[in-house]
């Protein structure tokens, strides 16, 4: 969409677990104190977007802490989701069978509560091709815009 900048939250590198302990306590710290960093950067706008789109996995309740904090007036999260079957195997399918665990499974589950909890917008793309998936995307971003 025209105005619209992607930027891929783990781009700023992710350290080892050993790492966060030792430098911010938790992962948790680690992510909440990496999620304000990102949320300034996106609220400074210095590309000039008219729409910023953070990709990343990170606790909803951080990120409304840090939108709060950054004093940013119009944001919203989304949760692009799947079956954890279908997640299982597109991992595998990309090389990454790693990360098909049981810990994994857990987080998007959470994640998944959390957005049913707060009442995210959620699209499921358990079914759907990259691009129905991509145009539920667009779609939303439209209508988060024209509710400016």
């Amino acid at each position: 969409l025209p105005g619209t900048r992607c930027y891929y939250f783990d781009s700023i590198g992710v350290p080892s677990p050993e790492a966060m302990i030792g430098e911010f306590g938790s992962g948790e710290a680690w992510q909440a104190e990496m999620t304000r960093r990102w949320v300034a950067r996106l609220a400074e706008n210095s590309d000039g977007a008219r729409v910023a789109i953070l990709d990343g996995q990170v606790r909803p309740s951080i990120m409304r802490a840090a939108l709060t904090e950054s004093g940013m007036t119009k944001a919203a999260m989304l949760l692009v989701d799947c079956s954890a079957g279908v997640r299982d195997a597109r991992l595998r399918a990309r090389g990454q069978p790693e990360l098909a665990t049981s810990e994994m499974t857990n987080w998007a589950a959470y994640l998944r509560g959390q957005a049913d909890a707060l009442g995210l917008f959620v699209i499921d793309t358990s079914d759907s091709s990259v691009e129905t998936s991509i145009a539920a995307m667009v779609e939303w971003i439209r209508l988060m815009v024209e509710g400016d």
